[in-house]
């Protein structure tokens, strides 16, 4: 009895060491920062800066619903038009990391929003997930010689439609389309939408969102059907 009182002193005595003296954990020095929390505490800050800066996003309800979009799709290739300062990436390319395969390619027009989204993609572990490109998307896409499986809309609503047209010949057959915006934007880009909705199957999907700048929009969802097959 007094040896495994004693093992059981000196197994307690190691517990502490690695915690504080109340048991709780306390990390050190050496400690480091697991991945899914580097990601989620990129975003939460992005959360906030955006909303004190007004730098346009897609919010906590639209950002899950893409993750879950892209979960299900498991794409090769996604393509965003408008990075802003990363945060609709970090959701998009969290589902790649965790889904082990794909990349992101992020396009953003202003140079210093394109470097401080680098940063963050970097910050949150996951830039070897997305090539953040500089400069106009309507050009840009059209530089693009991968096949897309996913496409997420979200620069100036009048670039929509340019920006669909000047990839359509890299969209997969049964490519996703998705499109910030739809509700809050609809006029600005109803080239886009008149499009999309008589040519593919399209479904428009409202979301209570909590932002400044509006409490309520849409996401336009387009499944892409290549001529051949419409």
């Amino acid at each position: 009895m007094k040896k495994r009182a004693w093992l059981s002193w000196i197994l307690t005595g190691l517990a502490l060491a690695f915690c504080g003296c109340d048991g709780s954990a306390e990390p050190g020095a050496g400690s480091q920062v697991e991945p899914e929390d580097r990601v989620a505490e990129t975003i939460k800050e992005l959360d906030r800066i955006c909303r004190e800066q007004t730098v346009y996003m897609v919010g906590p309800e639209k950002g899950a619903r893409l993750a879950e979009l892209v979960r299900s799709r498991a794409p090769s290739v996604v393509v965003e038009c408008g990075t802003a300062l990363g945060y609709s990436g970090l959701w998009i390319a969290r589902e790649l990391e965790r889904l082990g395969k794909g990349k992101l390619i992020s396009i953003e027009l202003d140079a210093d929003r394109a470097r401080r989204a680098r940063e963050n993609f970097e910050r949150a572990g996951l830039s070897g997930w997305v090539e953040v490109r500089t400069g106009d998307a309507r050009e840009l896409v059209r530089e693009i010689e991968e096949q897309v499986d996913l496409l997420f809309l979200d620069c100036n609503y009048a670039n929509y439609y340019p920006c669909y047209r000047g990839l359509e010949s890299r969209l997969k057959d049964g490519a996703l389309l998705v499109a910030d915006n739809a509700g809050i934007g609809a006029a600005g880009m109803k080239d886009y939408l008149e499009e999309v909705r008589s040519s593919h199957e399209s479904e428009t999907e409202w979301f209570d969102i909590d932002l400044p700048w509006g409490k309520r929009d849409a996401m336009e969802l387009t499944i892409f059907r290549s001529k051949g097959e419409r």
